[in-house]
């Protein structure tokens, strides 16, 4: 088996299993901790005037939904069932015109053309051959279109981030490594190797800007937040009561730099990619 294949089986199952349940039952959570990366990208596909938008690696729909009540619908796109599921039935509850794909980006046929405008907040850095993706959106997206995108900064950046992980090391020793050349969380934090993808699956005008909006969580969902998500969220309920106690013991202290009364506050230092389809043909 090759390695982009295996990535690809670890992704499926990692986002159709525990991980994907997790965003699901903390959706309500994340979709607040996170608008503020939502209402960036709203903005930015309402100052374009964009009306055919394509949400990539959607999640439970929170920045599809609310880009289809500015534009009159958007489509959401996600490797994950049980996310895609929960999208639909949060559209459909809320009336919202937007519609969901339950599909691999990488290989999904779109149609030519048929979009004027990819999004995605924090959907993309998971491929396991991000050219062949990406090249794949080009060829969704109309000549001259747009490309607008969230990705994560580095973890030197946000320690928010690897807090967890970091205070759980000496507990469960087994915690997964994160590799920035491997799909991944900050997978797209390097700029060269970002513009190096884009270009490579013909888009053009690639610019990376930083952004630092200020995200929050209530207090009394940090245990809740630490424990179910990321690498610790992944190992830590095959550990045994005990060693779980510890953990919670351990990490909720380290925490403390960003808790303020009842509410949990940091800065998520990312990037706001954007780029336009370029009409040149992809070599």
């Amino acid at each position: 088996m090759d390695a982009s294949r295996r990535d690809y089986d670890e992704q499926a199952a990692r986002w159709n299993g525990p991980s994907g349940h997790a965003w699901v039952d903390l959706q309500q959570l994340l979709d607040g901790m996170f608008r503020p990366i939502e209402e960036l990208l709203v903005r930015a596909v309402s100052e374009e005037g964009a009306t055919r938008v394509l949400d990539v690696g959607c999640g439970t729909g929170a920045v599809t939904r609310a880009i289809a009540r500015r534009t009159g619908h958007c489509v959401g796109a996600d490797i994950s069932e049980p996310m895609i599921a929960a999208a639909r039935a949060l559209a459909e509850q809320e009336g919202v015109p937007a519609s969901f794909v339950h599909a691999d980006v990488q290989e999904h046929a779109f149609g030519p053309g048929a979009f004027d405008t990819v999004v995605s907040r924090f959907g993309v850095m998971f491929f396991p051959d991000p050219v062949r993706a990406f090249t794949n959106l080009r060829t969704a997206v109309a000549d001259g279109g747009r490309l607008r995108l969230v990705v994560w900064r580095g973890p030197e950046e946000n320690p928010f981030m690897t807090t967890a992980e970091r205070a759980a090391a000496p507990f469960v020793p087994e915690l997964p490594v994160r590799r920035p050349d491997q799909p991944g969380q900050f997978a797209f934090s390097d700029p060269d190797r970002v513009r190096g993808v884009l270009e490579a699956s013909g888009w053009s005008d690639v610019a990376l800007r930083p952004v630092d909006p200020v995200c929050t969580l209530p207090e009394r969902d940090l245990v809740r937040y630490f424990t179910r998500l990321g690498p610790l969220g992944t190992i830590l309920p095959q550990a045994d009561e005990r060693t779980r106690a510890e953990v919670v013991d351990a990490v909720r202290p380290a925490f403390d730099p960003f808790v303020h009364g009842a509410e949990v506050r940091y800065t998520a230092a990312c990037w706001e990619i954007s780029a336009h389809a370029s009409s040149a043909k992809v070599s």
